[in-house]
């Protein structure tokens, strides 16, 4: 069964609220009809999303239903991504209609600040100590891993594994949270280097480029 819950996992504001009602209004048993919220893929920084109107008894099995006046049907495997995001309408004219205003990201979070880690050894042995304590911790929510192919100072090659190999976020998880981290918990360090073949990777959200 799905679940059913009255809790705000997903809001919904005015103007998308009223064009919602309208649509419903259009179709056939338009009253009972809800809105599926859920994650298409990942472009640029964050995720891109499809929407449909269904039935909220419909929903498979795992699903969640968030009662209202316009009920949502979030997709099991998307909740944590949609926790906390709101429905709205595009305000840019060239892309006119529904807009999801997430604060969830496709890349893992990580909070380098070195707090409670007492880092010792030369800059090869710090900077293996920083990726298993702070790094892949952070990772590993993401169902992913990553390993130091070697230390070069001021340069660390990394190579990404799980989840993390052939994600469309990889990028940003390296530059934004790996390297600064890196950086900030080891000074020697100023770059990082991605040497995964991102081509053999499995990934939900990735999408290889078409020759």
């Amino acid at each position: 069964m799905h679940a059913v819950t009255g809790d705000p996992l997903i809001t919904i504001d005015d103007k998308a609220l009223t064009k919602l009602q309208e649509i419903r209004r259009s179709q056939p048993d338009g009253d009972r009809l809800g809105i599926v919220v859920s994650i298409a893929g990942v472009e640029g920084d964050g995720f891109t999303y499809e929407l449909a109107m269904m039935l909220p008894e419909h929903a498979a099995p795992g699903d969640v239903v968030v009662d209202g006046e316009v009920p949502v049907v979030v997709p099991a495997g998307d909740v944590d991504n949609l926790s906390g995001a709101t429905l709205t309408m595009s305000r840019d004219l060239l892309n006119p209609g529904f807009h999801v205003d997430n604060p969830n990201s496709p890349s893992p979070t990580i909070l380098g600040d070195g707090a409670g880690i007492d880092l010792s050894g030369d800059v090869a042995e710090r900077v293996q100590q920083v990726v298993h304590e702070v790094i892949n911790p952070a990772i590993a929510a993401h169902g992913g891993s990553v390993a130091v192919a070697a230390v070069e100072p001021p340069t660390v090659y990394v190579r990404f594994a799980g989840g993390c190999q052939g994600c469309g976020m990889a990028s940003v998880t390296l530059s934004q949270g790996i390297e600064s981290t890196l950086q900030s918990m080891v000074p020697e360090i100023t770059k990082v280097m991605d040497v995964t073949d991102h081509a053999s990777g499995d990934n939900p959200y990735y999408e290889q480029s078409k020759k």
